[in-house]
């Protein structure tokens, strides 16, 4: 009984996402920032280049050295993810919504955010801890070299008078 229930609910669900378009709806779909720069670095950004760089390296405290190189399928995925993560990030970072009134040098830090996530991607799909380290420090690079030119602080306040102004 359930399963004759099912089938037309099943048809009905795949009907609507077909993939055509409602020839009524003419509103182009626009891309909405939910996010300021300072909240995506400190929610996004951050969070997932320390995954990754807490996959390479070692350990050492009173109770002796450990290899944070991931020993399972979840770690090496986990990984593999965040890498991901940070290099959409930096093809979301060279949107208008967060390049705009930024020099060409954000759009190359940005664009160095997606090489090294790609290489990142690569050495965690290859499981290859040696690459993990070596990457994840050409990472760092990056990031501190973006941070020299755009500090975090002065950031924040430019999205904070960038908002202001739009809202007089």
């Amino acid at each position: 009984m359930i399963a004759k229930l099912m089938w037309p609910a099943g048809a009905l669900l795949l009907a609507g996402c077909s993939g055509q378009s409602n020839p009524d709806n003419t509103q182009e779909a626009q891309f909405v920032r939910a996010h300021d720069i300072k909240q995506l670095m400190a929610i996004v950004v951050e969070p997932q280049a320390n995954v990754f760089w807490g996959s390479a390296g070692y350990e050492v405290d009173a109770s002796g050295e450990r290899d944070l190189t991931p020993t399972t399928d979840e770690g090496w995925l986990a990984t593999q993810s965040s890498a991901a993560t940070v290099a959409e990030m930096g093809n979301l970072l060279m949107t208008p919504q967060y390049a705009e009134g930024r020099g060409e040098d954000w759009i190359q830090f940005s664009r160095a955010l997606v090489e090294v996530g790609k290489r990142a991607e690569q050495a965690a799909i290859a499981r290859d801890g040696a690459a993990v380290f070596e990457i994840g420090s050409t990472m760092y690079n990056v990031c501190q070299a973006c941070h020299q030119v755009y500090p975090p602080a002065a950031l924040a306040q430019a999205e904070s008078n960038n908002v202001s102004s739009q809202l007089e």
